[in-house]
């Protein structure tokens, strides 16, 4: 019952308010879910990654805007059918549970992160997670040397994740860089060269 789709850059897969009429799985790229403000400016409120779960089985509607953050492959189901294939495999339906449960423990370090750290913490621990991300995809000239990826959010985007400006945003990667921490050899590329100073700088910056 489920199908492929791709999307590009900047498409909306859902809009918050409409009825959930699919979910499914990340396959590749990046989502964002987005909560629009009483001013109407957009705020990301969570990051989807290849392997995340996206919509809402048993709910009317859809809480928050999903976007594709970057060109992105999606494995759909029409929630209907989901629900009724989760009705009759408990497994799959403990899974689920547990995939829930794992999103909610994140929203919750997500919140810790915003009100206690410090920002030099918070760029460098996303920094590191954005590093686990990457995985295979990340480049490797050895097993345990440099890492070198792409962010698939702009330093903007970043700003609005991390609850900062951009320029204090700017301004922590800049400082990161001088330290020899961290290399920019692109426009969104990161290279991580002393990823021990970079997971010591996000516990205590």
């Amino acid at each position: 019952m489920s199908q492929r789709r791709n999307v590009k850059r900047g498409q909306v897969v859902a809009w918050a308010g409409d009825e959930a009429v699919i979910c499914g799985n990340l396959l590749d790229g990046v989502l964002k879910l987005v909560a629009a403000t009483t001013d109407g400016r957009e705020q990301i409120v969570g990051l989807l990654y290849p392997a995340d779960f996206f919509g809402q089985p048993y709910a009317g509607e859809i809480d928050f805007d999903i976007v594709a953050l970057t060109n992105a492959e999606l494995c759909v189901f029409p929630r209907p059918a989901f629900e009724r294939v989760l009705d009759d495999h408990q497994r799959m339906e403990r899974l689920l549970l547990q995939r829930t449960l794992e999103s909610l423990t994140e929203a919750r370090e997500r919140i810790l992160v915003l009100a206690r750290k410090s920002a030099g913490e918070k760029v460098a621990g996303f920094l590191i997670d954005m590093a686990v991300r990457a995985g295979e995809k990340g480049c490797r000239a050895t097993a345990q040397g440099p890492i070198t990826f792409d962010l698939p959010l702009t330093r903007g985007q970043m700003a609005d994740v991390l609850g900062m400006t951009i320029e204090t945003v700017s301004r922590q990667l800049t400082r990161l860089k001088t330290d020899g921490i961290i290399a920019l050899p692109g426009a969104r590329a990161v290279t991580i060269s002393d990823r021990a100073a970079l997971a010591a700088r996000a516990e205590a910056a």
